[in-house]
């Protein structure tokens, strides 16, 4: 990669740092460019050649994010063969990476939400690609009778709902735990939701 590629590649990665850092401390609607800039140690002008705004800013962060848990996610699934150890794997990779992206976390699941309806449909299509890994391993556990039928594609949304709402709660805590150490108890609930055995599958990774 030429000098210069790589100099502008990493000055957006600091633009972007600096913004999610602003994002958590002021909440999207509160935040201003003058910060995030200073921040970032580039100047106003310096920012807007490589992001015309606020909201681009943010949809960066949040399509840098989502390809990040994307690909660690698959990573994890691809080390098991059963559905359902893909799915828990999916599950724990999800709770890691989170739990060490905590500043990102906040910016989506709280200091974004009134960010407008853009940003609400891209974090719906996000949120639909998740849900549509986990499906993908619930219909083949059906299909190689691991579990009862099921509607798959509402308990693929209930499980990203449920793991939604621990990530809020872990996120408001002033002083939370680790993240991923909630992993025994989601896997145990999640696993018993769909009538699968909770002892074929390991509960370490």
């Amino acid at each position: 990669m030429p000098v210069q590629q790589a100099r502008a590649r990493d000055r957006q990665q600091r633009i972007l740092s600096a913004a999610a850092k602003v994002f958590a401390r002021r909440g999207y609607s509160d935040a201003a460019i003058d910060e995030i800039a200073l921040t970032a140690g580039t100047s106003k002008g310096g920012l807007y050649f490589h992001f015309p705004g606020k909201e681009a800013l943010l949809f960066a962060l949040l399509d840098h994010t989502a390809t990040l848990l994307m690909g660690k996610l698959r990573t994890a699934m691809d080390a098991e063969t059963d559905p359902v150890a893909k799915a828990t794997a999916a599950l724990l990779v999800l709770l890691r990476t989170l739990g060490k992206h905590r500043t990102l976390a906040r910016v989506f699941a709280i200091e974004a939400l009134g960010a407008g309806p853009r940003f609400n449909q891209r974090m719906l299509v996000i949120q639909q690609q998740f849900e549509a890994v986990i499906q993908e391993q619930l219909d083949q556990a059906v299909a190689d009778g691991v579990i009862e039928p099921i509607d798959t594609g509402v308990t693929a949304q209930a499980w990203v709902g449920i793991l939604n709402a621990v990530l809020a709660r872990w996120l408001l805590t002033p002083s939370p735990g680790r993240l991923e150490d909630l992993f025994p108890t989601l896997r145990l609930l999640l696993l018993r939701s769909v009538g699968a055995a909770t002892d074929t599958v390991s509960a370490e990774r």
